[in-house]
């Protein structure tokens, strides 16, 4: 059997491991750094943090093109140097204003690195072991998210002081632009894709369905991501449970994807989105029929272990049926339908909180996640079976 751990796909694992821990460091804490500094209204808040979904979003169909067509480890570090300097935008925004500015804007360049890394550690992935690689990718993303929220609390309640984590986002982000630099791709994974310029050079036009399904998903990850910390503070009284919390969801992301490996390996796609819808469902709808310490811990987990065989099904799936010069655009379809998710859930869950509460935002949530499941089952399931390529 292939190698699976060679030195390039560890070190794009490294890289991607510090680009989300520095998203990670401020995203629990941003709506707390709004309310205080500048004083911004719940509705407001969800306006500002949604521009970063949108702007990653509108960019992202243009980074599937970009990473398809032109050599993939400069479009890389260009977009994570972008991305990187950004951090030190925020200690220059001065006004609400300002800052939403450079939120907006910030979201660019990470839409461009996120489809960029991840289609580079598919190039060195051996092929016979992608599926595995892919679910094992994201690990990185997980372990960052159990370890990043939970440091940026203990710094903000030692310090008090947004400007050290912003510091702290801007090194690390600069760290994992360093090693991504050292990784080596063979001439045969440098694209240059000629094909006239269409619809599917952007967006994957074959897997709209699993796209759209995944928007549901996204929505709900979405509000619970953004609004946690405010509701456990507000409505639960949890103060210092954010960081738990998350790194309870990262525990159940980092089982599933031991536990899923060998389904991904067999091919076994349907079976692990099946399997994880139904977990997270049961955890969404824990989180807020049972507002308590108990339903509040227990649900992390679930929501991480039912996220954590979901996403590599859905983008496995989204990359099997995309042809080897599609690769870039198969990963931009599934992480736009994300954003689209997640830009929905921050806006409309700021707004839902504003004028009828958190627990109305929250049932929202579970409903949301409940469609998304029935709408897998009735139709998406069998969409891709008639559309897998490889």
């Amino acid at each position: 059997m292939e190698r699976l751990w060679n030195k390039n796909y560890c070190k794009v694992m490294t890289a991607n491991f510090a680009l989300f821990f520095a998203f990670y460091l401020l995203t629990p804490l941003l709506p707390l750094y709004l309310h205080e500094t500048f004083d911004a209204t719940k509705d407001v808040i969800g306006l500002v943090l949604s521009g970063y979904t949108i702007t990653a979003l509108l960019l992202r169909p243009f980074s599937g093109y970009f990473v398809d067509s032109f050599p993939r480890k400069t479009v890389l570090l260009i977009a994570y140097a972008a991305f990187a300097i950004f951090f030190a935008g925020y200690l220059a925004a001065s006004s609400l204003l300002l800052f939403t500015i450079i939120r907006t804007l910030h979201g660019g360049p990470f839409g461009a690195v996120t489809v960029a890394n991840s289609t580079v550690a598919i190039d060195v992935l051996p092929s016979s072991r992608r599926n595995e690689g892919i679910g094992y990718y994201g690990l990185s993303n997980n372990l960052a998210m159990a370890i990043s929220p939970t440091f940026a609390i203990f710094i903000y309640s030692q310090f008090h002081n947004f400007e050290l984590l912003f510091w702290l986002a801007f090194a690390i982000a600069t760290f994992g632009l360093i090693v991504d630099a050292t990784v080596t791709l063979e001439n045969k994974q440098v694209m240059n894709n000629k094909r006239a310029i269409s619809l599917d050079r952007f967006f994957l036009k074959r897997g709209w369905l699993i796209g759209f399904n995944m928007v549901f998903f996204g929505f709900c990850f979405g509000v619970l991501s953004n609004y946690l910390a405010i509701y456990g503070k507000q409505v639960l009284g949890i103060t210092g449970g954010t960081g738990t919390w998350f790194m309870l969801c990262s525990i159940g992301l980092i089982l599933s994807r031991l536990q899923g490996g060998k389904a991904l390996r067999q091919g076994r796609l349907t079976h692990n989105a099946a399997e994880g819808m139904l977990i997270s469902l049961v955890g969404y709808t824990l989180f807020i029929a049972y507002p308590t310490m108990t339903g509040y811990y227990c649900s992390a987990l679930l929501i991480g272990l039912g996220n954590g065989h979901m996403w590599p099904a859905f983008q496995n799936m989204m990359i099997s049926m995309a042809h080897h010069n599609e690769r870039g655009t198969a990963n931009s379809t599934i992480l736009i339908s994300w954003d689209v998710g997640m830009g929905l859930g921050i806006l409309m869950g700021g707004i839902i909180a504003e004028n009828f509460g958190y627990t109305a935002a929250f049932w929202t949530v579970a409903a949301v996640n409940a469609t998304g499941v029935a709408l897998y089952f009735l139709k998406s399931q069998s969409f891709f079976l008639q559309r897998q390529i490889n």
